[in-house]
């Protein structure tokens, strides 16, 4: 895609977003499966715009607004530049090694030891997925202790959190993109999984 087409299909989209001219509805900035790598997208809004599949390997980012947008597969963005705008690409619990987190049952908080062996990931907000964690405890919503020691998922009735044992979720979906599959999903503060 030539760097005159880009341009062409984000101001296309401004219209969209402002909803500016007529047939502003038809103008929504579809790069699915584009080649978008080494592209100057630096100061581009494309908030809610359709990126899924795009191969973004080396493309300037900086000032770039990209809330909203499909990512679903979307190719290497692994070497994405951080800015204010691009922040939610990290991942959003620690890389490797063992992590404190918590996770909302019912009107329970399950406190969690993610393993140091646990696969991680995150689309791009703050919620985590893990595939295995060592429960450590579980408190009511305010943070007073209770004699609760297991709570079932309120996703999975079947899939228990018992206090001292370890928890797997062996069909854990690699692909961080996908925000809701499977995988134990918890944060990392308290106060987040308070307010899920």
């Amino acid at each position: 895609m030539t760097s005159e087409e880009i341009k062409e299909i984000i101001e296309k989209h401004q219209h969209w977003l402002r909803e500016d001219c007529e047939g502003w509805n038809n103008m929504r900035a579809n790069l699915s499966g584009a080649d978008l790598s080494d592209a100057d997208l630096s100061g581009a809004d494309l908030s809610d715009a359709y990126l899924s599949g795009a191969d973004l390997s080396g493309a300037y980012l900086s000032g770039a607004n990209l809330s909203g947008a499909n990512l679903y597969r979307a190719e290497n963005l692994d070497f994405v530049k951080y800015s204010v705008q691009t922040v939610f690409f990290a991942i959003g619990c620690p890389e490797k090694g063992a992590f404190t987190a918590f996770k909302k049952c019912g009107s329970y908080i399950v406190e969690l030891e993610v393993c140091a062996d646990a696969k991680r990931s995150s689309a791009t907000s703050r919620k985590c997925r893990v595939s295995k964690a060592k429960v450590i405890s579980i408190t009511n919503l305010d943070g007073t202790p209770t004699d609760i020691t297991m709570v079932a998922s309120d996703y999975d009735p079947k899939f228990k959190y018992t206090v001292g044992e370890i928890v797997e979720e062996t069909k854990f979906n690699k692909n961080r993109w996908i925000e809701c599959a499977p995988g134990i999903h918890c944060f990392i503060t308290r106060n987040e999984a308070v307010n899920y």
